[in-house]
């Protein structure tokens, strides 16, 4: 790849956004957060801008689940919000979770495979 092109495809990938975070559950609902996570992965699956949205474990934290999302923009990010059921899945999630979400970590994506 040419300077000039690894130049144009960072500047692609930056206008995407980034988010990581971690969400924890109280003791004994990770597997049921994850759960949540997960049929949220498949209702913004469809959602404008969606390029991925993955549910992680960490397998030495008993409590978290972790997601990552790449979106077109922060606005399609905040629009998946009104994706039906989503809001629903939300509420479900609240009540075992131990405190309140965490803002995730906004990234800068440099590059990679699949963006």
């Amino acid at each position: 790849m040419t300077l000039i092109e690894t130049a144009q495809n960072r500047q692609n990938n930056m206008s995407k956004y980034l988010l990581h975070g971690k969400l924890t559950a109280k003791q004994g609902h990770r597997g049921e957060l994850a759960t949540i996570l997960l049929d949220a992965s498949k209702l913004v699956s469809t959602a404008k801008g969606c390029r991925l949205y993955v549910i992680g474990l960490d397998n030495t934290d008993d409590n978290s689940v972790f997601v990552t999302e790449i979106w077109d923009t922060k606005e399609d990010h905040d629009n998946s919000l009104n994706v039906e059921g989503v809001r629903e899945l939300i509420m479900k999630a609240m009540p075992i979770l131990e405190g309140q979400p965490t803002k995730g970590q906004e990234l800068e994506i440099l590059g990679g495979t699949g963006v």
